[in-house]
């Protein structure tokens, strides 16, 4: 597997592998994401709620819309899904990862680890696990705002029988989504 880089890249957006990417947001190895406006907020349940990741079961969320140039103020210790308003269509041979932009990560904001996104992955925006790991400052997220970064892996091509347009469960997302069975 190998890395690919600037003018990869910019073919890649070019053929709308990843689509609604503007050109300076292209970086040497990697491609700037942006914070879409959908959001699924985790809400309290007044006798505890177990889910079992064997059954898919989801969180009690709710979803909130935050408006052109608006924010959501993620509470300390809070988790929330979010999404990217870029969406990505890989073919055979490109996986990507996402990784959360250093300011982020130093004002405590984190994303979960679900970050590998398979070849053949298409039609949709990545749905993003963030979480307010401060304990005293509410970290506020705007509609728009550079997220992180994706970074794309070149590989031999994956047939498509056992690539994630057949076998996964998250294509075609135009929004935020949970968990899926």
């Amino acid at each position: 597997m190998s890395l690919v880089s600037y003018l990869e890249l910019i073919d890649l957006a070019e053929a709308g592998v990843i689509e609604g990417v503007d050109i300076a947001d292209i970086n040497g190895t990697s491609i700037d994401v942006h914070l879409g406006a959908d959001i699924l907020i985790e809400r309290y349940s007044d006798h505890g709620q177990v889910v079992s990741l064997k059954d898919k079961q989801h969180l009690n969320m709710a979803k909130t819309v935050m408006s052109e140039g608006g924010h959501y103020d993620l509470r300390p210790g809070e988790f929330i899904l979010a999404h990217t308003v870029e969406k990505f269509n890989l073919p055979a041979d490109i996986s990507a990862e996402f990784k959360l932009n250093s300011s982020g990560a130093r004002i405590g904001l984190e994303n979960a680890l679900a970050t590998w996104c398979d070849p053949h992955w298409t039609g949709s925006v990545l749905t993003l696990e963030l979480k307010n790991f401060s304990q005293f400052h509410t970290i506020r997220l705007h509609n728009g705002c550079r997220i992180g970064q994706m970074i794309f892996h070149k590989s031999a091509p994956v047939p498509e029988k056992n690539g994630y347009k057949i076998r996964g469960r998250y294509n075609n997302d135009s929004s935020v989504s949970g968990v899926k069975p």
